[in-house]
């Protein structure tokens, strides 16, 4: 139900002269379902903002992070401090990480851990004599968060543009060309490129998947030029691929690895960066002198997110969530089979992991360039809530999400598409 009164409340990646007054407001949420302020239930297929992997009001995360509050409720981790939940996660994450003895530096969220890792990466070349690695480049239609370096990698234009000139020493490639990332490093110089940020799933640009070796190839190109690969798995970690990073499904070894969100299953915020032990060697030799990153978050390792994420870390190997992402990966494409070959539609993106995308036809956008945001509505009518994105929508249910919620969504997509073309 639109809410009729003005209020401060300034939204992200809003038209705050269309939303103020007519917000849809979310008061709870059960499992795979939100409640608005009218009472009414949604099934929630985007996972919030692709995060609630387990779905809401997991009663362990709250006791987790009850029992936690009432131990101690914060403390910072900077120079030697720390705290329990800090250092069980982080040695259960260095566990989990597709290279072995990986160290972790925790922080608020995705954007923080994006923007860690370019300083990282060209901190790393610095100590090790080559300071003129600085260059980083990412894909068109990438997303890496909306921080500083984040915005100089965005891949997707809109996200660029506005804030005057950009962080330098930034450059984009066509997502799904292997051939073109070797060719960019070549005309920066090897001896210049630092790192290469890459979604394994493109997410927030489209849900874009990688084409077939592609993962393999610029990880192989990487390592060619001694360039660090750097994976952004912010949106593909934790099931999300059926996978526990899920760089992991394929055969090869990050530099570096960004994740956030289905950590907690969107709880708490709490940032993730995995840093392979040949990286993380300079800082951790223990000589005198040896170089100290000046860098970190306010509430890295914020106890109570930590144990919300080793609560979280619980279910999912109790409850063997993890390998659903990949069995519900097709379940997932058939219930979106009705959008395919729809009038309204010109692409369905799906089959590698649980989420997938609806792109809509040329056509209909030049006609209708907010037809997006019309598919988004017609949806929330039928019970549904999406993301909605540039070229339509897309789709990320939380891993416990049944045979009846994706039924759901395979009823509801064809209707709200056949009232596009009505209305």
């Amino acid at each position: 139900m639109p809410d009729q009164q003005p209020n401060p409340l300034w939204h992200p990646f809003a038209d705050m002269g269309a939303v103020d007054g007519n917000r849809f407001v979310v008061t709870r949420g059960e499992g795979s379902y939100v409640w608005d302020d009218a009472g009414r239930r949604y099934f929630d297929a985007s996972a919030s903002l692709w995060y609630s992997n387990l779905g809401h009001g997991r009663p362990e995360i709250t006791r987790a992070v009850t029992e936690q509050l009432e131990k101690l409720d914060a403390y910072n981790l900077f120079g030697g401090v720390a705290n329990e939940p800090a250092l069980k996660l982080a040695s259960r994450l260095s566990e989990l990480a597709p290279v072995p003895g990986s160290k972790v530096f925790l922080g608020s969220g995705g954007g923080d851990m994006v923007d860690t890792a370019v300083k990282i990466a060209r901190s790393y070349f610095v100590h090790t004599g080559r300071p003129d690695k600085t260059h980083v480049i990412s894909r068109t239609q990438g997303y890496h968060g909306t921080h500083g370096f984040g915005t100089a990698a965005a891949g997707i234009p809109v996200n660029a543009e506005g804030w005057g000139p950009p962080a330098a020493d930034f450059s984009q490639v066509p997502y799904d060309n292997a051939a073109a990332l070797e060719e960019e490093i070549l005309r920066v110089g090897p001896e210049r490129v630092a790192a290469f940020f890459c979604e394994p799933v493109i997410g927030a640009g489209g849900v874009l998947l990688p084409p077939d070796g592609y993962i393999e190839e610029v990880a192989a190109i990487c390592r060619r030029h001694e360039v660090l690969f750097v994976a952004d798995c912010v949106i593909c970690a934790w099931g999300r691929l059926g996978t526990w990073y899920g760089i992991d499904r394929w055969p090869v070894q990050p530099d570096l690895v960004t994740t956030a969100k289905g950590v907690t299953s969107g709880t708490i915020p709490l940032g993730v960066l995995l840093v392979a032990p040949h990286v993380a060697e300079p800082f951790f030799t223990g000589s005198p002198g040896a170089p100290i990153l000046r860098h970190g978050a306010t509430y890295a390792g914020h106890p109570v997110a930590c144990a919300a994420a080793n609560a979280t870390l619980d279910i999912y190997e109790r409850d063997d969530i993890i390998p659903r992402g990949k069995a519900l990966e097709k379940p997932l494409a058939d219930a979106l089979s009705g959008a395919v070959g729809h009038p309204a539609v010109a692409e369905v993106r799906a089959g590698l992991g649980f989420l997938a995308a609806v792109e809509l036809a040329p056509d209909l956008l030049a006609a209708d360039p907010g037809a997006p945001g019309r598919l988004h509505k017609f949806l929330l009518e039928e019970g549904v809530i999406v993301r909605s994105l540039g070229k339509g929508m897309a789709v990320s249910p939380p891993l416990v999400a049944d045979e009846t919620e994706l039924d759901l969504l395979a009823s509801a997509v064809p209707k709200a598409l056949d009232r596009l073309l009505k209305n």
